[in-house]
């Protein structure tokens, strides 16, 4: 993967910078046959990824029509924040990689009131008999969900940048209850947990996305892994990189020869069947370059290389280098397979690692998950 980087990159700023044309003021979400990208709401999960992209892309380059088309989005989204609205647990998706990075690249305070505003907005949705983040909206009040390990980073951002640990605090306190309860002790994860939102039991796994309540989403294995090695960049807490470094395990273990995951690493079809989540391979890439980061060059050289194995394989088999009119970075993205929704797409958040994990590749140290 190192001799390719070069020309990865030129390729992807082609790329980028045709996507700018392409989309416009469009949100994207999916990108199914056609190859054309849809437009989502602003309160929808995946809105920062796109303007989350544009502005690694500034600052790699430094190059300002990245920074133009990426300005305005965290202020699309607060002026979301005060109409009906469908914000959860996701804002960390939605405001890190948009007013969050803003700040820290420009010193813009709006961006960074907007941050702590969704940090705040995050703490509100704590259980503190159950110790976990509630999940999505309306009746689903005892629901948890290991995505949320993503969206943990905002809170500790917060705390440092406000010097209030009340943030760390609640951050840490769900961070204890994915590792005791959402990661299984062979380093497979849990989706879904639901608890008795009064008395904080835990009552039952649910399947999700996932192929039953047992299985092994390979997206949530994702956000896990990547998750818990941002909890220990952030809090120097050994648990969560050993909590890392067990999913990692798991994943890399259950991958195909090509190294990009399946859907679901125990459902019953034969694996042949099974469709691959490039989603996934792209945000455990991303995330076992933290890992390695985080340790010793001798410990760390398993992940690097893994990553790097995986991110060849999306760059030879996947993308779309020789597709100018599709919008998006990579094909076969699995989105929602129980509920036959998104199967063999693009996703943005697809896309979104893969420009991450590339940057990584090329020494970008300005983290925000």
């Amino acid at each position: 993967m190192k001799e390719a980087l070069p020309l990865v990159w030129e390729a992807l700023q082609v790329k980028v910078d045709r996507m700018i044309e392409q989309l416009g003021d469009k949100s994207p979400h999916v990108a199914k046959e056609n190859g054309v990208y849809d437009d989502m709401r602003h309160d929808w999960w995946t809105s920062g990824f796109w303007p989350g992209i544009l502005w690694i892309m500034h600052e790699m380059t430094g190059k300002e029509h990245y920074k133009k088309a990426a300005w305005s989005w965290d202020e699309k989204f607060e002026k979301k924040m005060v109409e009906a609205n469908n914000y959860h647990h996701d804002v960390g998706f939605q405001f890190l990689p948009t007013a969050v990075i803003k700040y820290k690249l420009t010193g813009d305070q709006d961006g960074k009131r907007r941050g702590l505003f969704a940090a705040n907005f995050l703490t509100g949705r704590f259980n503190l008999a159950g110790q976990f983040l509630r999940a999505w909206n309306q009746e689903k009040i005892g629901w948890s969900i290991v995505d949320s390990s993503m969206n943990l980073s905002i809170l500790f951002w917060a705390a440092q940048e406000s010097a209030d640990p009340r943030f760390e605090h609640i951050g840490k306190a769900h961070a204890d209850t994915v590792v005791e309860h959402f990661i299984r002790e062979d380093g497979s994860v849990n989706h879904i947990l639901s608890f008795d939102p009064r008395s904080g039991e835990l009552i039952e796994s649910l399947g999700g996305q996932g192929a039953g309540p047992q299985s092994s989403w390979s997206r949530g294995q994702a956000w896990a892994l990547h998750g818990m090695a941002n909890t220990y960049r952030y809090t120097g807490d050994t648990k969560y990189l050993h909590a890392a470094r067990r999913v990692a395990h798991y994943f890399l273990a259950c991958l195909p020869e090509d190294y990009v995951a399946h859907w679901d690493f125990r459902a019953d079809e034969s694996l042949e069947c099974l469709p691959r989540d490039t989603s996934a391979a792209t945000c455990a890439a991303s995330g076992l370059l933290e890992l390695a980061d985080a340790l010793p060059a001798v410990e760390g050289a398993l992940y690097r290389r893994a990553a790097e194995r995986i991110l060849l394989s999306l760059t030879q088999n996947y993308a779309t280098w020789d597709q100018p009119e599709h919008e998006a970075i990579l094909l076969g993205g699995t989105g929602n397979f129980p509920a036959g929704q998104n199967i063999d797409v693009s996703l943005i958040y697809g896309d979104y690692y893969y420009v991450e994990a590339i940057a990584k590749l090329l020494g970008w140290k300005n983290r925000i998950f």
